[in-house]
This record gives C-alpha cells, structure tokens and sequence, in this order.
C-alpha cells in the first residue's frame, strides 16, 4: 500500500507558547494560539450557562428533588454512557436526590436511545422524570410517548441533531443550532458535567446543603468517559481529562478505577490517556457488547469489595470479546482473500462492505475499526437483525462524513436504510438484507464522488525530523508533561532514516532494534537507540537504511528510565511507495 508521510506546517506568526523549540512547533501544529489554551486547571472552565435549555434542564431537576421525583437516568451501552450515568446517579445523590434510579437499554433487546419501549420500562417503574445521558437528541418517538404518558424529559446528549428534533421539557446539546457555547465537542459525560455544574451553583445560590458536594471529585469518570469516546480533545475537554488523569495518578478515584487498572494490571500512578483507551475503555464496552453495560455501571459506583469482583467480570468478558473478535476477523480475512480472486481487491476499491449472519453485533463497530486501519478505507460491517433486516456499523477515514455518506445513500440513491445515525468517523445503520448488493455499490460510489476518484492513501502526520539533541530522554519527559494527547490532538510523532545495528524478535511479532541516525546521508556515531515495534517483526524489510515512524517514549523499568523509539510505521528508505510531503496549510 502506499503511504504518505506529511510533515505538519507549524505558523511562525504566533507568540512562543513553550521556551522548547520541537515543544512549541509541535503546539503550534495542532492549533494552538495562546499559552491560556494550555491552562488546564478547575478555573479555566467555562461557564455552562451557554448550553441550550440549561435554566430549564435545572429547574426541572430541581422541581423533581423538591417534590421527590421519581427519577430515572437512562444511558447509553458504550463507556461514555456509562460514565455519564454513574456521574450522574452519584452526583444527584450527593446532591440530595433520594428518589433515583437508572435504565441502559440492552442493545440487544431494545437498540440504542430513549425508545418507546424504553419509555414503557420507566412507566412501570412509577418515574415521573427521565433524564438522559449520551443520547435522546433523536428520540423523537420516545419523547412523545413519555408526554402521553405524564413523564416529563429532560435529555442531556453531545450527538449531531437529525432534522426532526424531539420536544422535550429541556434539551442541552452543544451541537445545537445556536448554541454559544465555546466547544462543540463534549463527550456525553461533559455535558453531563456541566449540566451538574449548573445545578449546583443553582444550589449555591439557594444556599443549599447540597452544593457542598465537590463535583471534582468525579472528573475521573468525565476523562475516561471523554478519552473512550473519542471526541476531538479540544481546551476544554483537555482540561476535563487532564483534571481526572490527576486524581487518578493520586489514587483519589473511585475504587472500581482501581480495580479495573488492577485487572489490566496498570498502575495508577502512570495513567495516561493510552490507558483508558487500551485497558479501561474496552473492559467497560466489554459488559455492553457482550451483556449488559450495567455491570460496568455497578463497578464505577461501588465500593472497594464489590467492584473488585466486578472488574474481574468485566476482565472476563473482555476476553470473551477478544475471542470473538478473532474468530470474526478470521471469516473476514476469507471473505476479503475471495473477493481478492474474484478480481475485487481491496486496493482497487473506495470502500469496504462485509456481511456474515452470525457476526456478533456488539463486536461488528470493533471489527469495522480494525479494517479500516489494516486498508485504510471506509468500512461498513453487516450482521443479522430481526425480520430480514441487517445491521451495519461503520468506520472512516479523514475526509470521508461517514454520516453523510448515509444520508446521501438514503436521499441520492434510495437505498432503503430503515435508520441510522452517527457522526463523522462512526455511524450504525440498520437496512433490508435484499438492498445489500446495491449498497455496497452506492458506498463505494459516493465515496469515489467524495474523495474526486483518488484511491485514498495511507498517511501518517509527522511532527518532523530531529536533530540529534533532541534524541533524549529529557525530550521525551517533556513531551509527556504536554499532554493530555488524543483525537483531534495527537500525541507527536515524528519521521527519519535510521542505520540498522541489529533486530530480534521480543514476545510474540514483536520487533526490538537498535538504529544509529542517518543524517544528510551519513550515518552518526552516537550511542545507538533503542526501538520497540509492536506487531511489525514479520513485516520489517531485509535493509540496513530504515524509514522510521515514531515516538518518543519513556521506558519506566525498576525505577529505571530509559528514553526508546516506539516505532508505528518502519520500511526501507530506498521505498518508493512511501513519500515525503509538507503540509501547505
């Protein structure tokens, strides 16, 4: 495959916003115009009175704490909705709620969002007010019948709005159509967040007990809830993780973290946003792909003991994920290598289409995402639904709205999509099983309309080459104390030749080599450096000059620290398929 390697174009108009060159350039790059954007402390937070609906989100809560509600908190199945309805369960408790339960509808029985029959679920259970969290901006049906049946709504989402917006007694979206507030990019758990920011300083100005509560004290559940999610980490959501990273790394946290970071076997004391990615994140989308994400709600609101117990369940079943996964990518990986004889490589191809009708449908998003990476295409999973519908979910690239990609298959080539909804990277779709053929047609179509019939291409966006100084462990700590990295903020990389000393294999594909830096086409007599490349020894070419991808990482070991390349991309440099380019914006 061929593969762009961009340096990114850093302005040269703008104050010094580190007193380290490689710091500032890398800043620079990612939008970043003022040191204040850098200040990530409580009180850089914006106000939430910009959020639409806020005032009436607050008085309906509050009207339902007075009259002693029955209230009732529904999620959604995935890590930010998790952690939205444990942030929000255990601050109106805090806050002096006593009439308080919740609701995630199991994706399996009930599909995503505040549905009718969800609705119905609350009836019986007496609610007087629903309170939604990560979803609801599309419940149009669900909304209505709650009025017919008494409840009032109040829905907290971060979703893109379709065109038919429900009605309910309060809706605080960000991504609303004339929201003034300052991000567009909350996660569910922030706009929970932020909702509660104002209820309690609602409560400060009624002088209430219940605004003693230090709603800092659950930031941890708004990091991982933000990072898992991932939504572009923009000032503010930067400022909310970093704020839960820190009580994390100082074990003030809720125990069912710890325990989950016990499972996984990582410490608190290093936790970065790879970790809730690679270890938190999948464990608690573990319950809700495969049973019930309630578990993982119980684990992040329970005490010491008993979410000890239920982070192993969530271990558990985050090993049952892993297997199925494999077993779905094996069928896959058959399916592409028969389409690939019968004259239909992927390389010749805009989009992905696969469909198996035993594919696990909590795990077809996870398998979606893992082919988009290998191909670097948009990629549309299939499995069975119910009376001969089919599930989709589907995964891009750069430059390709997936959402819209729908949208225009749905409006342009009348593709009978039953629904769908999703954002620019990620959407799910449900359709007739017989529309199948014509729409793996029309995907891969529009996506040749929309990327002007260029196969996409493979690119990595490198901070650069550095110099030689910067080839040090002093380096790399700094690069650290910059983050919290992540989408939309990328964590640098950067690019060079290397001369190959000597490579093994470590683990199992695992390659450790051991390069000398190649400068002006000269190879430079420095203490050679160490480089780790996971899942690349198979793959890495048989030539002394090496085309690097990398970044600088601190290897921590028995209190020892070592600075080491970790290496994400690795060719020949004689490779003509791999080019180099400058980013022109």
């Amino acid at each position: 495959m061929a593969v762009t390697i961009t340096t990114r174009s850093s302005p040269t108009d703008i104050p010094a916003l580190h007193e380290n060159l490689v710091a500032h350039r890398i800043l620079a790059a990612r939008g970043v115009r003022s040191s204040s954007e850098l200040d990530y402390s409580l009180g850089a937070l914006p106000s939430p009175d910009a959020l639409p609906d806020i005032e009436r989100a607050v008085d309906r809560l509050l009207l339902a704490r007075e009259a002693e509600d029955q209230v009732l908190i529904v999620g959604d199945y995935d890590c930010d909705g998790a952690t939205s309805t444990a942030l929000m369960m255990l601050a109106l408790r805090a806050f002096g709620f006593t009439q308080l339960d919740y609701f995630v509808p199991n994706r399996f029985d009930f599909g995503y969002g505040l549905s009718p029959a969800v609705v119905n679920i609350a009836k019986e259970r007496q609610t007087d007010l629903i309170v939604t969290v990560d979803n609801g901006v599309a419940s149009v049906e669900g909304v209505r019948h709650a009025s017919q049946l008494g409840i009032d709504v109040v829905v907290t989402d971060h979703h893109l709005p379709p065109e038919q917006l429900p009605e309910p007694v309060a809706l605080v979206n960000p991504n609303l159509e004339g929201s003034h507030f300052c991000s567009k990019n909350l996660a569910g758990v922030g706009v929970a967040f932020f909702v509660l920011l104002a209820l309690r300083a609602r409560l400060r100005k009624l002088d209430d007990p219940g605004a003693e509560f230090k709603l800092a004290e659950l930031l941890d559940l708004v990091a991982i809830g933000t990072v898992a999610d991932m939504v572009p980490l923009d000032a503010v959501n930067r400022a909310l993780v970093e704020q839960g990273l820190r009580r994390i790394r100082h074990r003030s946290t809720r125990p069912g973290i710890l325990a989950l970071l016990k499972v996984a076997g990582r410490t608190p004391e290093q936790m970065t946003t790879q970790d809730i990615g690679f270890f938190i994140g999948p464990r608690l989308n573990a319950a809700g792909r495969m049973q019930d994400i309630s578990v993982g709600i119980e684990c992040l609101m329970g005490d010491d003991e008993h979410s000890m117990a239920l982070a192993g369940e969530l271990d558990s079943l985050n090993q049952q994920r892993r297997s199925v996964e494999k077993s779905m990518t094996d069928t896959a990986s058959i399916q592409l290598e028969h389409a690939s004889r019968d004259a239909v490589d992927v390389a010749s191809r805009f989009g992905v289409c696969l469909y198996e009708k035993d594919w696990h449908q909590g795990i077809i998003g996870i398998l979606a995402g893992r082919l988009k990476e290998k191909f670097h295409r948009p990629v549309v999973v299939f499995t069975a639904d119910e009376d001969d519908l089919i599930k989709g979910s589907a995964r891009s690239i750069p430059g390709v709205h997936i959402r819209d990609v729908l949208q225009r298959l749905l409006t342009q080539y009348e593709i009978p999509i039953v629904k769908f909804g999703g954002h620019a990277m990620a959407a799910g779709l449900t359709m007739p099983k017989e529309a199948l053929s014509a729409f793996s047609l029309a995907f891969d179509q529009e996506i040749e309309r929309m990327l002007n019939g260029q196969l996409p291409q493979k690119q990595w966006l490198s901070d650069g080459e550095l110099e030689i100084a910067d080839l040090s462990l002093q380096q790399a700590l700094l690069l650290e104390r910059l983050a919290p990295w992540g989408t939309a903020f990328e964590a640098p990389i950067f690019h060079g030749e290397f001369h190959l000393l000597k490579m093994n294999e470590v683990g199992t594909g695992h390659a450790r080599l051991s390069v000398l830096p190649i400068i002006a086409g000269e190879i430079v007599d420095v203490a050679p450096l160490e480089c780790i490349a996971f899942n690349q020894f198979d793959g890495i070419p048989e030539s002394d000059s090496l085309l690097l991808v990398y970044s600088l990482a601190v290897n921590r070991y028995k209190n020892r620290q070592r600075m080491q390349f970790q290496v994400h991309y690795i060719t020949s440099a004689l490779n003509e398929c791999a080019t180099l380019t400058t980013d022109s914006a």
